[in-house]
């Protein structure tokens, strides 16, 4: 765990692990990345193996796996509507109120 109160222990300061920037944004990332795994597998034996080219796009894409995309979605929707607050060594999700600001 990362120890900072209120975050989401992600990959780097500021960013919340997986999640987009926007819902759009991410549904577009998910778009183009299941398309060209599925792609990459449902075309070879059209196209041979050089259709294999877009399971690497498609996992970049989704940032390295299905599993890391669909945890972004998460963090993405439940953005502003949950706090992580740590004492005594114990940390608990809590929902924020309504038109509190989290922070």
């Amino acid at each position: 765990m990362s120890g900072r109160d209120g975050g989401a222990g992600g990959a780097g300061v500021g960013r919340d692990g997986y999640a987009s920037a926007t819902l759009p944004r991410h549904l577009l990332r998910g778009a183009v990345g299941f398309g060209a795994v599925a792609a990459g597998f449902w075309l070879l034996p059209v196209s041979g193996p050089v259709v294999l080219l877009a399971v690497p796009v498609g996992l970049v894409a989704l940032r390295g796996c299905p599993l890391c995309w669909t945890v972004g979605l998460f963090q993405l929707l439940s953005r502003g509507r949950l706090r992580r607050t740590c004492q005594d060594g114990r940390c608990t999700l809590e929902r924020v109120p309504r038109g509190r600001v989290a922070g």
